[in-house]
């Protein structure tokens, strides 16, 4: 097993040794170190690179010396890798910065429908249903396009939305539908994503119908734990490994990496 989605102190997680050496401990083969980077400069986005250290496009070449020193002591693969926050207008920048960076793999994600991150409940809490709705169309707008950009060899917890009470179950059919169109005429592929698979919600991205669209439509996927602090390496690949293997799921690689 091989975790492609891992935080660092690089972007909001823990120091970059420790994660390595929880990713070690817990048997896998290789991890994938994507810090979040965000290159928007909308006001709200030059906030959060300040606050929340979103800044990789300023730091990703210290971090990779430090990749690069880390692979001399541990004994599993080590990826150079980077979760990029997405809006279409951003994407000349994204491409710049992803073709100047030369990260092994690019993860993309839609965490924003206007200006609202959609893991938050407050922002949608005293919204109509018909404009819960229409975030939730805009999301996966938004993510169609994201898949459509070829920018990426990942897409990141596609439906992030399930996380938020106000949003969650709004998604159709129709929807999953769409996205998965989308996947299967590209060369990014989604992740089984464990971010809130343990916790209370017990939130495992995609959802089952989702997923069952996605099988549907041949569409491959990847794994990750998406964690943020080293004790949370093991207990989720734990529940990966019984998930994919349960699923009958065959994970694959991003485009990228040497196996």
């Amino acid at each position: 097993m091989r975790d492609f989605h891992v935080h660092s102190n690089y972007s909001d997680g823990d120091f970059l040794r420790g994660m390595i050496r929880a990713a070690e401990s817990a048997g896998l083969e290789g991890v994938g170190i994507a810090d979040h980077c965000n290159v928007a400069t909308r006001d709200r986005h030059e906030s959060m690179r300040s606050v929340y250290g979103f800044n990789l496009d300023l730091t990703h070449e210290r971090r990779r010396r430090g990749i690069e020193r880390l692979r001399e002591e541990f004994g599993l693969e080590i990826y150079d890798a980077v979760e990029m926050d997405y809006d279409p207008r951003d994407e000349a920048a994204i491409d710049a910065f992803l073709s100047e960076a030369g990260f092994e793999y690019a993860i993309g994600s839609v965490h924003d429908v206007d200006g609202k991150n959609v893991q938050v409940a407050s922002h949608f809490a005293e919204m109509t249903e018909a404009e819960r709705d229409a975030v939730v169309d805009e999301y996966f707008e938004k993510l169609v396009t994201l898949v459509e950009s070829e920018l990426f060899d990942i897409a990141a917890h596609v439906d992030l939305l399930e996380r938020t009470p106000p949003l969650r179950g709004r998604a159709t059919d129709a929807h999953y539908r769409r996205v998965a169109r989308a996947f299967s005429d590209s060369r990014t592929v989604p992740e089984i994503n464990a971010g809130r698979a343990l916790s209370d919600a017990e939130v495992v991205h995609p959802s089952d119908p989702f997923l069952s669209v996605l099988r549907e439509h041949d569409v491959a996927v990847t794994v990750g734990t998406d964690s943020h602090r080293p004790g949370e390496i093991p207990d989720r690949i734990g529940f990966l490994t019984g998930f994919v293997e349960e699923a009958g799921l065959e994970p694959v690689t991003p485009d990228g990496v040497v196996q």
